[in-house]
């Protein structure tokens, strides 16, 4: 395992644990969802453990709906001190949208609230997807810093409760913003990216750098607008991927991976 290189002071992965998880209700009335548990640990650990093994040193989680909990679980790094488990740890640092502004933020909105500590480029995941197959590697994001592209997307094949996807895919890699009545196949945005930090300023977006305000935003507009800019490039996720959205979800998913 190689370490990846730190920018000082700065994450290179986001995690996104902020949402209500309201379609996982009850479940997520006394338990953010992102700590809900998949095969004996929580969603959001699978990603910081995949983290972990490919090297990288510092990641930022943003939080809003039982926040508290998910600092108070995982500390300021992963695996915990005095585990003993790795030799590189992964340290934690946090968004608290709630603390500061009473609610979640959306995606764009919290990303922007959270870039001061985020690294130029940086790897943006949702905390309730499980990916586990995903290793985080050094190689892309060389790649992608190399590019000058704003955004790289891992796609997949659309589930059934995406059925007609979000994004379409060119030939040579970029993602498309595809009007609704234009040919060519749509796949579904899997939630997981590279980011650069140019990509959440003018003219993408137009919040004011770190947020002060607390600015609800999502994320899909900048993106269609970066795309359309040709500031996108994607690829396409054959691998296992759920997004863990509902508790029939969540059921099926502990069903067949015990199975």
């Amino acid at each position: 395992m190689t370490s990846a290189p730190a920018a000082p002071g700065r994450a290179q992965a986001m995690v996104l644990a902020a949402g209500r998880g309201e379609r996982m209700r009850p479940l997520t009335d006394l338990t953010p969802k992102p700590l809900l548990d998949v095969q004996g640990k929580p969603l959001l650990q699978w990603h910081l453990d995949a983290l972990v093994q490919a090297g990288w040193r510092q990641a930022l989680i943003n939080t809003a709906w039982l926040g508290e909990q998910i600092p108070a679980r995982l500390g300021d790094c992963w695996p915990p001190a005095g585990s003993g488990a790795a030799q590189i740890r992964l340290e934690l640092s946090y968004s608290m949208e709630a603390r500061d502004f009473g609610g979640a933020l959306e995606t764009a909105g919290g990303i922007v609230r959270a870039l001061p500590g985020l690294a130029d480029c940086f790897w943006l995941v949702a905390g309730d997807v499980y990916m586990p197959g995903f290793d985080f590697p050094l190689a892309a994001m060389q790649r992608f810093a190399a590019s000058g592209k704003l955004a790289h997307l891992w796609l997949v094949p659309n589930p059934a409760h995406n059925p007609k996807g979000d994004f379409g895919l060119s030939d040579q890699g970029l993602a498309l913003n595809l009007a609704a009545d234009a040919p060519g196949p749509r796949y579904t945005y899997s939630t997981l990216g590279l980011y650069r930090r140019e990509c959440f300023a003018a003219p993408y977006c137009d919040i004011p750098a770190g947020n002060p305000q607390g600015i609800a935003a999502p994320l899909a507009p900048l993106l269609r607008s970066a795309m359309d800019a040709g500031q996108v490039s994607a690829e396409l996720w054959l691998g296992d991927w759920t997004d863990v959205g509902t508790p029939e979800r969540l059921a099926q998913l502990n069903q067949q991976l015990s199975s």
